[in-house]
């Protein structure tokens, strides 16, 4: 199928990482509202990717082990990135990514406490294989990425990676703990400017207890690190905060008896997901990631995605729809308007240039040199999106990755581009369907076509052919309209 329905293939770069040629064709036959229906409906498509790992149709993937997915931080790596590429679950892989840099947690500070065989399986275990464990992080955005945000919420404060990362699993009555406590109000949910110190110590006071504990040995991957609610650790007395915290408006959390503890946190947890100022932020956040990185969030936009996250009870999934079906999203103006992360960048160019040859350690390695090492955001504030994706350093590692993809792919390329050879506006014509950039200016067109004129004859001959596809299609991965989606 050729490429030439700008709407959907809007919608497949922001709600998944693109589409290769036969993802295209099997929406062939669909109108876009049932491509959307297909990608909303994460349950109702299988999770059979990682079953065609080794599959000779697929990326390559170099494990050091049958297990090591799980207990190797670079092998869980290469797992995450073949699913970005072979999902049939786009949309999930899409918001696991949303929300491992929403609640930002870095692999290297829970490897520091817990060793890299437990740090690795609290990142990324997915629970019901063969080494034990509650599941990791990873497998949590994936679950709960497009259900209730509330709950969501709640796992992650019980997430071992989370509580080893900010500090949660050394909270106890003596000595609260206020590192989760703040950054649960200032990056997860209410924002900067709407909490104060005395919310931040009444809310270490809430998760005291939510504890951390070993079963088994750490440094052997049939041990493993769960959360544990320590009883004797929690403070009984009532919390006041600035804010409300119970639905009749309450701003205090009643004393409770240490066994009874546990509950202070969820209604915590419960009050801020259900805050308006939760409700606004993540609005924002999330039109910054499906809508656009140029144009600030509209206000009409934020109120209705806003109204929509309070009135189904913080469904994320609702909010999710309705975004990929509003007028703001499906508008040409907002099209290209979003800075593609390097996880996004290399594999929408693997799906259009193609992956024959090509390794998902190989691709985890060019991902970690444009600035995302995947399980390791820089901070609490994950990593800086936009342009701050765009150092000098990381633009030149996405030019040189577009110049080993095309000379790796260069003979598939000239046998898909024969038909092509006839002119260089032909050549060009092809690739601008391959892969799918925005309308290139004049100039930069020009610029292209005066590069496959240069010492050559056209019709091209097959020599010729296979040495200007390969370089057109590095000049248009690397170029700056590429960058966004």
């Amino acid at each position: 199928m050729a490429r030439g329905q700008p709407h959907l293939e809007h919608l497949l770069r922001r709600a998944g990482f693109g589409a290769s040629p036969e993802e295209l064709n099997a929406f062939e036959r669909m109108s876009n509202s049932q491509v959307l229906e297909y990608l909303l409906d994460v349950n109702g498509q299988p999770d059979d990717v990682d079953a065609r790992i080794g599959d000779p149709a697929h990326i390559g993937v170099p494990l050091r082990g049958p297990d090591s997915m799980e207990t190797n931080i670079e092998d869980a790596r290469q797992r995450w990135l073949f699913r970005l590429l072979h999902s049939r679950r786009p949309l999930q892989e899409k918001m696991a990514l949303f929300w491992h840099n929403h609640f930002a947690t870095a692999y290297s500070k829970v490897a520091g406490f817990a060793g890299a065989v437990q740090a690795t399986k609290m990142m990324a275990l997915k629970a019901g294989g063969r080494v034990p464990g509650p599941q990791g992080q990873l497998e949590l955005f994936r679950q709960r990425g497009l259900g209730r945000f509330r709950e969501l919420l709640a796992d992650v404060a019980r997430d071992p990676a989370m509580l080893v990362w900010l500090d949660n699993r050394t909270n106890t009555r003596q000595r609260p703990q206020e590192n989760f406590a703040r950054e649960v109000m200032e990056l997860f949910t209410l924002g900067i400017g709407r909490y104060t110190e005395e919310d931040v110590y009444a809310a270490a006071r809430v998760f005291t207890g939510w504890n951390l504990r070993l079963v088994g040995r750490g440094g052997e991957a049939s041990g493993y690190y769960e959360f544990f609610y320590n009883a004797a650790q929690h403070e009984t007395r009532e919390k006041t905060f600035t804010f409300a915290v119970s639905p009749g408006g309450s701003r205090t959390i009643p004393a409770r008896s240490a066994a009874e503890g546990m509950q202070d946190g969820i209604d915590f947890l419960n009050a801020l997901a259900r805050h308006p100022e939760t409700a606004r932020r993540l609005a924002g956040k999330l039109w910054n990631f499906f809508v656009s990185e140029v144009h600030p969030p509209d206000p009409e936009f934020v109120n209705a995605a806003a109204s929509i996250y309070l009135q189904r009870d913080t469904d994320v999934g609702a909010v999710v729809q309705f975004i990929l079906g509003s007028r703001w999203f499906q508008s040409p103006v907002y099209w290209y308007t979003r800075y593609a992360w390097p996880a996004e960048f290399v594999v929408r160019s693997l799906k259009e240039v193609g992956w024959n040859g090509f390794s998902a350690d190989t691709a985890r390695s060019w991902v970690a040199a444009m600035g995302q090492t995947l399980f390791e955001p820089p901070d609490v504030n994950g990593w800086d999106t936009g342009p701050g994706w765009f150092s000098t350093g990381a633009m030149l590692a996405r030019m040189n990755f577009a110049a080993a993809l095309a000379r790796d792919q260069q003979f598939n390329l000239a046998v898909d581009a024969a038909g092509a050879r006839t002119s260089p506006e032909s050549l060009i014509g092809f690739f601008m369907e391959r892969l799918s950039p925005p309308p290139y200016d004049r100039e930069p067109y020009e610029g292209l076509v005066e590069y496959l004129r240069a010492g050559a004859t056209w019709p091209a001959a097959d020599a010729q052919l296979r040495a200007k596809a390969s370089g057109l299609a590095r000049l248009m991965v690397g170029s700056s309209e590429y960058q966004f989606i």
